[in-house]
Parts: C-alpha cells; structure tokens; sequence
C-alpha cells in the first residue's frame, strides 16, 4: 500500500506524514559552501559589471532607490550622488555600499533581491548551476508522488531560489516544489513567520507542516509556531547547542 500525505506510517516508525514540507536551502538541501563560496562571491565580484549593463533598466532603477534607503548604519556605506554626478560615480557608490552590506551580512529583502537579479544573470550565461546534496532529487521525487506538498523557505529571494532549484546538477527541479517563502513573510527566526506560513498553506493545523533547517534559531521559531521540526546535520553546518531536543537528520532518506 502506498501511504499517502497525512496518512499514518507508523508502521515504518515514522508516524504519519506530512501534509506539507518546508525546505531551508544552506545547509538542508544544499552545502553551505556553496552559498559562501560561490553565489555570494559572485553577486560581489559582478555588482559593477550587473549595474553597468542594467543602469538603465526600470528594475536597476528600483534597486537602486531600495539602496539609497537602507545603507544608513552599515560601515563603509558612502553617501550615493544624483544622476548629476555621472553613471560612472553613482555605480562606484552603489558597489561600495553593496560590498558593505554583504561584509556586514544584512539579510534584508532589497540586498536579497539585487543578489538574485545578479544570480539570475549568472545562471543566463551558464556561469552558475545549483548544487544539491545527492539524496535531495530523490526525496523530492518521493514525496511529490506521496501527495506531499514541498515549499522552499529561505533568507534568498524568492528569485533566487527559482534559480538555485531551476538548474542544479541534477537537472531542473522545480516541478516537485508548490511554492518559495522569502524574507518578505518575515525572519526565518521569528515565530510569526512560521505562523504566517501555515496561514498561507491553508493546513488544518500548523503540525500538519514538517519544517527542516540547520539552524537551531529557526527551529525553536518554527516549533514554537507549531510546527514539526528536524534539524538537518549536513558537513560544515554550525554545531547545535547540547541540550536541543530536537530530531536531527543526516540525510533526506531519514525522512
């Protein structure tokens, strides 16, 4: 017999599944070095090229007027001249204050958002492809057959997740996901946002959602919203506190 999502299968000792599934990506679905190491590194490295080629651009321009909103507080941000001063002058500002922002790790939706517009160009050009872990494409196929809903919960755009699962070196996996939350429904970790997220998943109760993340902040958030949890243990993910009570996992397969 095939069970299905909200099914019991405590015959496998795993008691029912899910109605839903909520995926974070660093660290769960996908190693850490590559956001570091990778995306990151390059978002940074192809600001000027991004702004140079994009200056005139309707969606260049909102970026731009996000920036001029958000770089108060950030050290090394410098003040962003009028289109007066020149193309040239306004690109140079706009790139030290993106470099400070990334120095300084803000994770807020207008940073977010430029990151995935030069990501997305990246991923155009082929100079970008997604990496997910090896037991990923196979879960997701298993739990899209099973009725289970799947859904990406990042601190990334929803942009970039697109992107990430849209070309990954096992092919486009997109068809398996139902939808991408981002910081515009709120941190990952703060309680309301996992409210908010089973609000929009119309589920019968907010246990019918099994979240899964690295990150034990997120966690605490998620199950004080309700929710399921695991922690994933994946290579290089930060060390978890030594009374967590949570389930951890090492592979999707555990699921």
């Amino acid at each position: 017999m095939v069970v299905k999502a909200g099914m019991d299968n405590s015959d496998n000792g795993n008691g029912p599944l899910p109605r839903c599934i909520v995926l974070d990506i660093e660290g769960t679905t996908t190693p850490i070095t590559f956001v570091a190491d990778v995306l990151f590194p390059y978002a940074r490295d192809n600001v000027g090229r991004h702004f140079s080629a994009t200056y005139k651009t309707a969606e260049t321009h909102d970026d731009i007027k996000l920036k001029m909103t958000l770089k108060q507080g950030v050290d090394g941000a410098v003040p962003i001249p009028t289109d007066d001063a020149g193309k040239e002058e306004v690109i140079a500002a706009l790139v030290a204050n993106v470099e400070a922002m990334i120095k300084a790790d803000r994770k807020i939706t207008a940073l977010k958002q430029l990151q995935g517009h030069i990501w997305r160009t990246g991923f155009e050009n082929n100079e970008l492809e997604g990496v997910v872990y090896d037991d990923v494409p196979e879960a997701l196929e298993k739990w899209h057959a099973l009725g289970i809903k799947v859904y990406i919960y990042s601190s990334g755009s929803r942009l970039a997740q697109r992107l990430i699962f849209g070309k990954t070196n096992y092919g486009d996996l997109r068809k398996y996901l139902s939808g991408f939350f981002d910081t515009t429904v709120g941190n990952k970790k703060e309680t309301h946002s996992y409210i908010e997220i089973a609000e929009s998943l119309g589920v019968d109760k907010p246990s019918d959602i099994l979240f899964l993340t690295d990150v034990f902040q997120e966690a605490v958030a998620a199950k004080a919203a309700g929710l399921e949890v695991m922690i994933s243990i994946r290579p290089g993910n930060a060390p978890l506190p030594d009374d967590h009570s949570f389930k951890t996992i090492t592979s999707f397969t555990e699921i």
